[in-house]
C-alpha cells in the first residue's frame, strides 16, 4: 500500500480538520449539549464517507458514542480503535491570538480548542481505512471504532456503554488515538498510564454562619475542623497517611526505574519547569518515578466561609475540599475511595459532622505487556514511516478507556496518537502540526497491514 491517495487528498483532509474544529464540542458545559451532539454527527458521517458500515450516534445517560464498524476481513483479527470527539473549555479567551473556534493556520500549524487533543488523532485511523478501501476496496482487519464525547469529563457513562454493549465492541485489540510524544521528531507509544480516584469531602459544624463575636470560642469551627481532616491525610514526609492505602501498589523492576530515570529531566530541569525550589515527595523515589509509576494524593481545592475583599468575621458553618489520588497497577479506584472515606471518619473531629462523596472520572491504572503483539505492530508501522523506533512512553496521567476496556473486555490497548507534548493541550492556542497530521495519517494505515500480521 502506497500513500498517494493521503498525499492527493490532504488539501481536504485539513479541510475536513478545519470544519471539525470549528464545532464548539464543550463537554463539561450544559449549554455546549447541542454542540456536542454535533460533533457526534458529524464524526458519524465521516465515518460512513470513509467506508465504515453500520455507524450510528448511540445515546448514553451523558453524551453520545458514535460506532462503526467493517467486519469483511474474513478470519482476520479485529480492532476496536478509541477516541473522543469532546473538548475542554477555551478559557481564558483573553489569552488565545485567535478565536478558539475559528481555526487558523500559520506557520504549519493548525491553532484551535481541540486540535491536538483530540480532533486530528481522531481521524488518523478513519482516513486510514478510507485510504485502504479506496485503493484495495478492502481492509487487512476487521475494524471496530468507538468515539465518546465525555473524555474530557472522565467518561462517566463510557463504563455502562461497555457493560451493555460488550458483544458489539468484542476485539482482539484496541488502538487509542488519544496519545502523543514529548519531541516532533521522536516517535512514542504510551505503555503505561495511572488511575484516577477523587473525592470531595463536606464537613458541617453548625446550622449556619455564626457571628464570631458572640460565638467564637465556644462553638466548633468548619474550616478549621476540614484543615485537621486534610492534614491527616499524609504524613510530613510525604507519603500518604491513609490505611492500606499502598497495600496493592505493585512495585516496579529496577530496569524499568533505570530507563525512567534515563530518560526523564533532572532535578534541576524539573524544579525550572514546575516553578518550585525544592522537589517533595515520597521518600526513596526520584521525580521520575513519583510522577510516572509511583501513587498520590492531592488536595485539589477548598472552601468555606468568607472570601470576599475585607473582613468578614463569621464561624463557617460549611467548608468543602476535593481530593484526588493518581493511581498505579493493582490499585481500584473504588477501594481507594473507601479507603479514604474510612480514615475521614477516623480523623473528624466529634464536633463536627463529615461526608465524603465520590467524584466523576474514575479510571483504573493501566500497564500493556512488553510482549504485547499491537505494540510490535506499532513499532514496525512506526519503523516503515519514520525511520525511528518509538520510545515506550510511562504517563503519569489518565485515559479511562485504556483500563476500562482490560477490566470490562479483557482487550489491552496499544497508544499512537501524534501529538506533540508542547502543543497547549488544554491551554490559550492550543495547535497541531500538520507535518505530524500527514505522517500519521501515513502511520496508520500501515498500520492495518502489520495488525493483520502480528495480531494473528
Amino acid at each position: 500500500m502506497d500513500f498517494s491517495y493521503i498525499t492527493d487528498n490532504q488539501k481536504r483532509f485539513i479541510d475536513e480538520l478545519t470544519e471539525f474544529l470549528r464545532i464548539p464540542s464543550i463537554s463539561t458545559l450544559p449549554e455546549y449539549k447541542e454542540s456536542v451532539q454535533q460533533a457526534a454527527e458529524w464524526t458519524a458521517s465521516r465515518l460512513q464517507h470513509a467506508g465504515i458500515e453500520h455507524v450510528k450516534v448511540m445515546e448514553t445517560n451523558g453524551h453520545p458514542i458514535v460506532y462503526g464498524d467493517w467486519l469483511h476481513a474474513e478470519g482476520a483479527p479485529t480492532v476496536l480503535f478509541y477516541g473522543h470527539y469532546d473538548v475542554q473549555p477555551a478559557e481564558p479567551l483573553d489569552l488565545w491570538n485567535s478565536q478558539p473556534f475559528e481555526p487558523v493556520i500559520e506557520n504549519e500549524r493548525i491553532y484551535a480548542r481541540g486540535a491536538t487533543d483530540m480532533k486530528a488523532n481522531v481521524l488518523l485511523p478513519v482516513i486510514a481505512c478510507e485510504t485502504w478501501l479506496k485503493d484495495a476496496n478492502t481492509l487487512p482487519v476487521n475494524v471496530k471504532f468507538l468515539f465518546e464525547g465525555e473524555e474530557e469529563i472522565g467518561s462517566p457513562s463510557l463504563a455502562g456503554f461497555m457493560e451493555e454493549n460488550k458483544e458489539l465492541l468484542r476485539a482482539d485489540a484496541a488502538i487509542s488515538a488519544d496519545s502523543g510524544r514529548m519531541e516532533e521528531d521522536q516517535p512514542a507509544s504510551m505503555v503505561s498510564l495511572r488511575g484516577l480516584a477523587g473525592v470531595q469531602i463536606d464537613v458541617r459544624s453548625a446550622g449556619g454562619d455564626l457571628h464570631s463575636g458572640l460565638y467564637g470560642g465556644a462553638v466548633p469551627n468548619s474550616a478549621q475542623a476540614l484543615a485537621r481532616i486534610l492534614d491527616s491525610l499524609k504524613h510530613e514526609d510525604g507519603t500518604v497517611a491513609v490505611e492500606g492505602f499502598y497495600d496493592d501498589v505493585m512495585e516496579r523492576s529496577d530496569e524499568e526505574k533505570e530507563t525512567i530515570n534515563a530518560t526523564f529531566s533532572s532535578d534541576e530541569t524539573f524544579q525550572q519547569k514546575a516553578g518550585v525550589d525544592r522537589v517533595y515527595g515520597e521518600p526513596g523515589y526520584t521525580p521520575g518515578e513519583q510522577t510516572l509509576i509511583r501513587p498520590t494524593l492531592d488536595i485539589n481545592g477548598l472552601w468555606g466561609g468568607y472570601q470576599g475583599i475585607g473582613v468578614k468575621t463569621v464561624i463557617p458553618a460549611e467548608s468543602h475540599a476535593k481530593v484526588t489520588c493518581r493511581l498505579v497497577p493493582n490499585q481500584d479506584p473504588e477501594h481507594v475511595i473507601d479507603l479514604i472515606r474510612r480514615h475521614v471518619e477516623r480523623h473528624t473531629p466529634a464536633e463536627v459532622d463529615a461526608l465524603v462523596f465520590p467524584l466523576e472520572g474514575k479510571a483504573y491504572p493501566y500497564m500493556l505487556p512488553e510482549d504485547h503483539p499491537g505494540l510490535k505492530a506499532v513499532e514496525e508501522a512506526v519503523q516503515h514511516v519514520e525511520e525511528k523506533s518509538p520510545h515506550q512512553l510511562r504517563i503519569g496521567g489518565s485515559i479511562p478507556v485504556a483500563g476500562l476496556l482490560q477490566q470490562l473486555l479483557d482487550v489491552h490497548t496499544v497508544q499512537l496518537g501524534y501529538s506533540v507534548f508542547d502543543e497547549g493541550m488544554h491551554a490559550p492556542n492550543e495547535f497541531y502540526r500538520l507535518s505530524q497530521f500527514e505522517k500519521g495519517q501515513k502511520v496508520y494505515t500501515r498500520l492495518l497491514q502489520e495488525l493483520a500480521e502480528y495480531l494473528e
